[in-house]
């Protein structure tokens, strides 16, 4: 098994093989390359590497067990999108959490996939319909379990992905994707609520904004829809500056 399958865990399976098989993001690199950034990116954006955690070569290289070359190419990714700060000749450590883009990344996600679901709403394949509410299906059925944590993530993650699937934006998703990375790391302390009640609470909430959004969608009533999505994004943002509170650590600080 390689790197990059590793991170693809039983959720990812409802997306389609192709889609499954090219991967979610951007990258120039070769296949061996490519296999390290998406087991970087995924430790990074889970905070499994929280920020300031320093990447070092040699041992990166030894881990997976490639030259400096696809290491370098995946490191150099990684910095372009954010995650990384790479010092010349020095080391390489996570960036942390940059709110200003967050609310850059958050302005682009809101404009494209609220036009995603517009389309969607103009008209969906019964199976892309048909796999939306499996991953809501799922999602309700362990949203009282506050211990699988992982799955639902990567269930929330899945529902997002099958949208622009489904709309035929793969490309456009993978953009987003490539400038969403503290995004994504907020997301992660947003749907990781640090007691049992908070996690359940907010596991309900992204439950019925999901099923709001595939209620628009079914009933071809795209203004619902849309209306639904961005209520559903926008609470992950609202709550910046309790996220940094709790966890001071992780984000880069306020700007003047």
């Amino acid at each position: 098994m390689n790197e990059s399958s590793k991170s693809q865990g039983p959720a990812m399976s409802l997306l389609p093989k192709a889609m499954r098989s090219a991967g979610m993001a951007l990258f120039e690199g070769g296949p061996t390359g490519r296999g390290v950034y998406d087991s970087l990116r995924d430790q990074i954006v889970k905070l499994d590497l929280p920020p300031g955690t320093p990447l070092l070569r040699a041992e990166l290289a030894e881990t997976y067990g490639v030259s400096l070359t696809p290491l370098r190419d995946a490191l150099q990714q990684l910095a372009k999108e954010g995650l990384v700060h790479i010092f010349p000749q020095s080391r390489t450590l996570v960036t942390p959490i940059d709110v200003t883009a967050i609310r850059e990344a958050q302005f682009m996600r809101i404009a494209l996939e609220t036009e995603v679901v517009r389309e969607l709403a103009a008209g969906i394949a019964p199976e892309d319909l048909a796999r939306l509410r499996s991953i809501v299906a799922l999602q309700a059925g362990i949203a009282q379990n506050p211990g699988d944590v992982p799955t639902f993530q990567e269930l929330d993650e899945a529902f997002h992905q099958t949208l622009f699937v489904a709309a035929r934006h793969v490309q456009t998703q993978r953009i987003l994707r490539s400038h969403a990375g503290h995004l994504e790391r907020l997301r992660r302390l947003h749907l990781s609520d640090t007691d049992d009640a908070g996690r359940m609470r907010n596991n309900q909430q992204v439950v019925e904004g999901h099923t709001q959004v595939v209620d628009g969608i079914e009933a071809g009533d795209a203004a619902r829809a849309m209306d639904a999505l961005r209520r559903h994004l926008q609470r992950t943002v609202d709550r910046i500056a309790e996220k940094r509170a709790a966890f001071p650590e992780f984000f880069a600080p306020e700007k003047g």
